[in-house]
């Protein structure tokens, strides 16, 4: 199989609810025991789409909590990403959005370094460009977006010196 046609079905079975309520117990966990072995160097759900990991402290303990995620990459240089709080189509918003909100000062790990970053929520036509640039690079977005009540949040890390 080429990477196209599975990409293609990687998709479509993340976009069911079964991988809703699979996906968050198995696909962070790989990705930190994987991540932590290899030092920083492999994040594997990153082979899908770009990942970072996510260094935020916990919005009510302040304790540091590392979150492998997906990101939109937006400048080559590496200074800025957007997450998407999807929490795979749930219900809840994920517990690293509270943490971004609490406290937007965070660090990232992308590609082997650490780099420190400033989280901000996107609204309006800030957000609605983002959720567009979310969708071309995983359109799976929709289906979970389509399956919750709630917005999804969308934050732009921008790197800070």
């Amino acid at each position: 199989m080429t990477a196209a046609p599975a990409r293609r079905l990687v998709q479509r079975v993340s976009s069911t609810a079964a991988f809703a309520r699979i996906a968050p117990h198995v696909v962070p966990a790989l990705d930190r025991a994987v991540h932590r072995l290899t030092r920083g160097k492999v994040l594997p759900s990153a082979r899908m789409l770009p990942g970072l990991v996510l260094v935020s402290r916990g919005a009510r303990t302040g304790l540091e909590r590392r979150t492998p995620l997906a990101c939109v990459p937006e400048d080559p240089r590496a200074t800025t990403w957007v997450l998407v709080g999807s929490n795979f189509g749930r219900p809840a918003h994920p517990a690293w959005t509270a943490n971004l909100l609490a406290h937007p000062d965070a660090e990232v790990h992308w590609r082997g370094r650490t780099i420190p970053v400033h989280a901000r929520l996107l609204r309006g036509e800030d957000r609605e460009v983002a959720w567009a640039a979310a969708l071309r690079l995983w359109p799976p977005y929709a289906a979970y977006q389509a399956r919750i009540d709630r917005e999804i949040r969308l934050f732009r890390l921008t790197r800070r010196d």
